[in-house]
């Protein structure tokens, strides 16, 4: 497994991250023990950056990590943790605090769920409207001198706020959805990440399934997936999205690998910073994805990807209307 630098402040992990949400059930019911086996079989591949939130399934995904992670050495990976989303009963966002009493707070918790002494890279999992950023990061910069957190992140943040977070304590890395389809970091963004020498954590690389490849118009969504609520998955709009995808795929069998693993390839190619996160949640597809990490895009290929999906191309805001008013920057 190749490796890559969180920006000039941040820690160096593998070119690969492994995202742990849907294993708690946010895309249907997930089985444990296929979760744990997932985990391991990442780690033994060489991926050494695991992300998740404390609010993940009201701490379950935590725990599953602490048991997934109980009898490996801790410094044999990074551990990615977002707080501050509030949950109601029944699992629906209730709003955010970051509270510099409650980030000491929440991470207390986190780390008994997690099994572990401290945190690697510890971020918001989005920005508090009634809390100053200046104030968050400089309850997180506390902890880092108290040996909890080792480096700081950002979530779904703009521009203005990077450069506000970053005077108060160096940013390792900026975690946000990039994909194919989800380019509004291009803007402005990733430009001043690299300004700052910033690095991006990419979530959303597959767009939650839907450029995965294996997505279909009649596949059926259980009781507990949450993207029935996504825009990009309602009827109208996933039709022409996945035209997009007949397109891609044309490209990937020119290449002679799978949709999924050129739709994550792309994302790399965008930079030495960037660092894609895959949301597998079984070894199948762990497995598919790994080889990504490995397939090296030409400029012609960059060409016929973009020819395929154009920037822009998708119908369909990537999260819920409720939610984009939460975002740094749109789709």
């Amino acid at each position: 497994m190749q490796t890559r630098s969180l920006g000039t402040n941040g820690p160096t992990v593998s070119a690969l991250g492994l995202g742990a949400m849907s294993m708690s059930g946010s895309y249907g019911v997930a089985d444990r023990s296929e979760s744990i086996a997932t985990v391991h079989a990442a780690l033994d591949a060489g991926v050494t950056l695991i992300d998740t939130g404390d609010f993940y399934a009201a701490g379950h995904n935590e725990m599953l990590l602490g048991e997934a992670l109980k009898d490996r050495a801790r410094d044999s990976y990074r551990l990615s943790v977002k707080f501050g989303m509030l949950l109601a009963p029944g699992g629906m966002p209730a709003g955010q605090d970051a509270r510099p009493e409650a980030v000491k707070s929440s991470l207390t918790y986190s780390l008994t769920r997690l099994g572990t002494d401290y945190i690697d890279i510890y971020r918001p999992g989005r920005i508090d409207p009634k809390v100053p950023v200046e104030e968050t990061i400089g309850a997180i910069k506390e902890l880092v001198e108290a040996g909890y957190v080792r480096y700081i992140g950002l979530s779904e943040v703009n521009a203005e706020t990077i450069r506000r977070a970053n005077a108060v304590h160096p940013i390792s890395d900026l975690q946000i959805e990039y994909s194919l389809i989800s380019r509004a970091v291009e803007n402005e963004v990733l430009s001043t990440l690299r300004e700052l020498g910033i690095g991006m954590t990419a979530y959303g690389v597959l767009s939650r399934g839907l450029i995965s490849g294996h997505w279909s118009t009649d596949r059926a969504g259980a009781p507990s997936d949450h993207r029935d609520m996504h825009p990009r998955f309602a009827a109208g709009n996933v039709e022409h999205n996945l035209a997009l995808v007949e397109q891609l795929r044309k490209v990937a069998e020119a290449k002679g690998c799978t949709v999924a693993q050129l739709a994550i390839a792309w994302v790399a190619a965008q930079g030495q910073e960037i660092v894609p996160l895959i949301g597998a949640r079984t070894r199948t597809r762990l497995d598919e994805a790994l080889p990504a990490a490995e397939l090296e895009l030409t400029a012609d290929d960059l060409a016929e990807i973009e020819k395929a999906v154009p920037a822009g191309s998708a119908l369909g805001d990537r999260y819920p209307s409720a939610f984009m008013s939460t975002l740094g920057v749109g789709n």
